[in-house]
């Protein structure tokens, strides 16, 4: 389901290759490295770029970085299940019912018709892969810019 619903595409950072970008699996589903530095270049207006790893987006919302779906404390190591199944159903960052909004580049909407078994082998998935430390920086707003 994971590979299914293109997960990789935005969490896991890529390697630039003769064929373009590939993904690197050292770093499966970690999200937008913390170590790169953060975009300096911001269009205006109704826009949207995407970072060359394509885990980072800019556009209208601000900028977005791809979370680390690895089961480290710094991505959904303490997470519930109950959590990433509202974080996906409902578009709650964190799984958290206060969250803020779930922002684009994320296609939230599409999984929130997945069943609970289809929720419940992701998460599962998701827990058994390699802990992967790496703290995705935060959401800056348009504000900001």
């Amino acid at each position: 389901l994971i590979g299914l619903m293109d997960c990789h595409a935005c969490h896991t950072p890529k390697t630039m290759t003769e064929k373009g970008p590939a993904p690197d699996m050292s770093r499966m589903l970690s999200g937008y490295p913390a170590d790169q530095p953060l975009p300096e270049l911001v269009p205006s207006g109704n826009w949207v770029l995407f970072h060359p790893e394509l885990t980072a987006a800019v556009g209208p919302w601000g900028i977005t970085f791809a979370a680390n779906l690895t089961p480290h404390e710094s991505g959904l190591g303490n997470w519930s299940l109950d959590q990433f199944k509202y974080a996906l159903q409902n578009g709650k960052h964190m799984g958290m019912e206060n969250g803020r909004p779930i922002l684009p580049p994320m296609p939230w909407e599409q999984y929130k018709i997945a069943t609970d078994e289809d929720l419940e082998a992701m998460y599962a998935y998701l827990q058994s892969i390699p802990a992967v430390d790496n703290v995705v920086p935060a959401p800056v707003p348009p504000t900001e810019l």
